[in-house]
């Protein structure tokens, strides 16, 4: 194995089982491999083991450029494996694993699914109030009836008056089998929220989609579960949201166990009836077997005076754990309802794991990001009977209710003109209606357990640890490198003190990022993911409540920072933070229904809250990276959401406030409005992304065709607007047209046009691309003698040095090379070809202490425009050695 073809654990050792079985992205130099049916794996000892390739995307030539690839379920993983592919020259029906391997099957009838992984078995039937109906693991059933539940209020009570909630139970109307084995099976479920009770006013809500992913050998189950906010915020208030199993339950209540995260690996161990603590001892290994979660010993070998008064012993029916905040849970228990609840402990942050199981078997789930997505909750019920329930609930009942109503009346701003000059003051882009949360989307994602026994304290760590952080195969930055995918980018490379130093201070600006997350409290179900956008030097807090300051809704492109920071050194740490960021990016920031869908929300106090509704947003460029490495089904579907997103432009001009033609522009079919910048480059990785998915004409034919047009345009890029013919899908290439943005190459222009120049060759593409790289930071007497005049709207001078650089390397001139890095290091200290940022290590303050916080933000360059700095480094130094 070399490191080219090495595949490796993203956290570096192997884990000591994977319950679940795991699924990675792999990609392929073009040309080299036909189709996915020639994938086959090997671990480190060279050995074929059993896994199932299927295609993510083709290159222009029609070879396989990304493959999913997954891999069963194992208690001895390897700690490396090796992808080889024949060319496709012996194609097989999936990638049947070696003889004697266990499957994964999907038995089907007319009314339900039943999927078995060799080791648990799920019922899923095709409609109705439930998820699945049974899951069992050796012919004992652990659980049934999942369901998704919510709890709706009709308002939030100010002083005097009273509120009501409503339940909601989840209702599928479609299952689709999405994949079948024989190493992986995914099963979608789609549906809304219907009121429990007859009458209630609001007859459907919150759509959702669940998938389930079973994988061979397996004795866990992924759910991914998204929904839709479609409420009206001035009067629905969510004020629960979750997942409920139901558990049956046989053994004595005494071997009954309850077990509960809590925070760095510990949990509540206990039997429903304690035998513990009494006044009398029933007698050493009777405790011993509790604790351990074994069957006690018959009563005839307990002390008498305990088997004797057992019935005199409160038998604890409900638990529950909240996490309401990024720091405290609390855990608490009652015997029954009409009775207090007795508290047991508290902590920081739970893991977001907890099991009910005997002797028989049993259940349990786990949530990712569990405490970093409060308010969340675990509820165990009716332990002490037959049939117990265990609810995750990813909303807390117990938290405030959600408020999605925007947060301030309009100030007065009801016309353009007031409205841009609220934007002059506190840089938010106001307009009435627009501040509306209906049709934004989160994700969450579960692993459900089924034990065949109470398992150890050890192997319960183990599952919600698991469950936190699955385990994950990746290929190594090298091995991505050298077959060319997603552009123009180098591995970290601190060969020379100059290289040396410009990765220092990407991981200095990393670690601070990382850093503000956990100082600032960057957490929550709504803000998990997000950064924030600018520094208050004077209140020492970041502007999370001035207009366009606060929520950064990937403004200045930080998914892509975070994406090629991860693509050039493979650090597990920066792939979660990009990870969580795409998961938030991709769902909140972004409309999936109603009017403004396939649109994100430009940057506000609330993510949803400005008028500015945006591609630059939305825009796919940030969510392929995450697609292509994980084969995430859910990413897919944020990606097929956006194919048609050029059909925006006759509803929603994006610069409707400003556009100097206002008085006779009019959107129609054939002549809209469209930038070659932010609005171009995103309908460009859009376009790119569906013709590598799905090969669709219409894609390809839009992306070739406008990229054609552009190069035929008199000024190429810096003509600013093109007139789109949204049915012919083409620019009119007439227009004699000069105006530049500081923001057309901020918001993935620049990697998406750089790897079209490598990917689909068009001279006068490339010709219009160089020509704007080299003339954006020219000198006036350079643009007026290349295009006639001065460029105006030239800012951001150090994130557009990347577009000189960029021109230096293409063209092999030193000239424009030298100019690169003065623009550079121009807005930081000395920078050049010799000297990088000259960096100070500062230790990160306590929480609330301004005082302390000042100079670490101010050395930072944490500014407006921060961002954009940060994600020029990485390039500048590929092109400029």
């Amino acid at each position: 194995m070399t490191d080219k073809t090495l595949i490796r654990w993203i956290d570096g050792e192997a884990p000591a089982e994977i319950s679940g079985g795991t699924t990675w992205g792999m990609p392929f130099a073009r040309g080299t491999v036909a189709d996915s049916g020639g994938i086959s794996v090997r671990d480190g000892d060279g050995e074929i083991v059993a896994s199932q390739a299927w295609p993510l995307a083709t290159w222009p030539d029609g070879s396989l450029k990304w493959a999913g690839i997954a891999l069963p379920a194992t208690d001895a993983p390897s700690q490396a494996y090796a992808v080889t592919a024949d060319g496709g020259a012996s194609p097989r029906e999936g990638s049947v694993p070696p003889s004697g391997a266990t499957r994964v099957t999907v038995t089907e009838t007319a009314e339900a699914l039943t999927v078995d992984t060799g080791t648990l078995q799920m019922v899923i039937d095709r409609g109705g109030s439930h998820l699945f109906t049974s899951l069992t693991r050796g012919g004992i059933e652990v659980a049934r009836n999942a369901r998704l539940v919510s709890l709706l209020q009709d308002n939030v009570t100010e002083g005097a008056g009273t509120a009501s909630r409503e339940a909601f139970t989840g209702e599928v109307t479609a299952v689709v089998l999405e994949q079948d084995g024989p190493v992986r099976a995914v099963v979608r479920l789609e549906g809304h929220h219907r009121p429990d009770a007859a009458g209630s006013g609001k007859q459907s809500w919150l759509p959702f989609v669940v998938r389930f992913y079973f994988y061979a050998n397996a004795r866990s189950v992924r759910m991914v579960h998204s929904f839709i906010w479609d409420g009206d915020a001035e009067q629905d208030f969510l004020a629960g949201l979750g997942v409920r199993f139901s558990v049956p339950l046989e053994a004595e209540l005494h071997d009954r166990h309850v077990r509960i995260a809590g925070a760095d690996g510990g949990f509540l161990l206990e039997g429903v009836r304690g035998l513990t603590g009494l006044r009398r001892d029933p007698g050493g290994e009777v405790r011993r077997a509790q604790l351990d979660g074994r069957a006690t010993p018959p009563l005839a070998e307990w002390n008498p005076e305990v088997s004797e008064r057992l019935h005199l012993i409160p038998a604890w029916n409900d638990y529950t754990l909240t996490q309401l905040s990024a720091d405290g849970f609390e855990l608490r228990k009652r015997t029954a309802t009409g009775h207090a609840w007795v508290g047991i402990s508290g902590g920081t942050r739970s893991a977001g794991f907890c099991s009910l199981t005997d002797a028989r078997g049993g259940f349990g789930v786990g949530v990712k990001n569990f405490w970093q997505s409060h308010p969340g909750q675990l509820d165990i019920r009716n332990a002490a009977t037959a049939e117990a329930s265990l609810t995750a609930w990813l909303y807390s009942p117990e938290a405030q209710p959600m408020d999605l109503r925007f947060y301030h009346d309009g100030l007065g701003q009801d016309t353009f003109e007031e409205q841009l000059e609220g934007l002059e003051i506190t840089y938010e882009d106001y307009e009435p209606g627009f501040g509306n949360a209906t049709g934004i989307a989160r994700t969450h994602e579960l692993t459900l357990f089924a034990y065949e026994s109470t398992p150890a304290t050890e192997s319960l760590a183990a599952d919600a640890a698991a469950a936190s952080a699955p385990a994950l195969l990746q290929a190594t930055p090298g091995y991505l490198h050298s077959v060319g995918v997603f552009g123009d980018w180098d591995p970290v490379d601190r060969s020379t003190p100059a290289r040396a130093e410009l990765e220092d201070h990407l991981d200095f600006l990393f670690d601070f990022y990382a850093g503000q997350v956990e100082q600032r409290r960057w957490y929550g179900f709504w803000n998990y993911g997000d950064v924030m956008h600018t520094y208050d030097h004077d209140r020492h807090v970041w502007r999370y409540d001035v207009g366009g300051y606060a929520w950064d809704n990937s403004e200045l492109s930080p998914d892509l920072w975070l994406w090629y920071s991860y693509l050039r050194s493979g650090r597990a740490d920066i792939f979660r933070f990009a990870e969580a960021m795409t998961r938030h990016t991709g769902e909140v920031d972004v409309y999936h229904l109603g009017p403004w869908r396939g649109l994100g929300s430009r940057h506000n106090v609330q993510h949803w809250g400005c008028s500015a509704k945006q591609l630059r947003i939305s825009t796919p460029a940030y969510r392929r990276f995450y697609y292509y490495l994980t084969a995430d089904e859910r990413t897919g579907d944020l990606l097929t959401e956006l194919v048609d997103s050029d059909q925006n432009f006759l509803g929603l001009d994006p610069v409707r406030k400003v556009r100097p033609d206002a008085d006779t522009y009019r959107p129609n079919r054939n002549a809209l409005g469209v930038g070659l910048g932010t609005d171009w480059g995103s309908l460009a990785a859009t376009w790119l992304t569906d013709w590598e998915r799905t090969g669709n004409p219409r894609s390809r034919d839009r992306l070739l065709g406008t990229m054609a047009d552009i190069g035929a345009l008199k000024y190429g890029f810096l003509t600013g607007e093109a007139l789109y013919d949204l049915d012919m899908g083409r620019f009119d290439t007439g227009r004699e047209l000069i105006q530049v943005s500081h923001l057309s190459a901020v918001f993935g222009l620049v990697e998406i046009c750089s790897e079209l120049v490598d990917l689909v060759p068009d001279p006068d593409f490339e010709r219009a691309w160089l020509q704007y790289c080299r003339l954006f930071l020219a000198t006036k007497e350079e643009q007026v003698e290349a295009v006639g005049q001065p460029l105006a709207g030239v800012y951001l001078t150090q994130a557009h040095s990347r577009l000189t650089a960029y021109a230096a390397a293409r063209l092999d001139d030193p000239d424009l090379a030298a100019r690169a890095w003065e623009s550079f290091a121009e807005g930081g200290e000395h920078l050049n070809h010799e000297s990088a940022f000259t960096l100070r290590t500062i230790e990160p303050p306590h929480v609330l202490l301004p005082v302390d916080e000042a100079p670490t933000v101010s050395t930072n360059d944490t500014s407006q425009f921060g961002l954009a700095v940060i994600q020029n480094l990485a390039l500048i130094g590929k092109h400029l050695r």
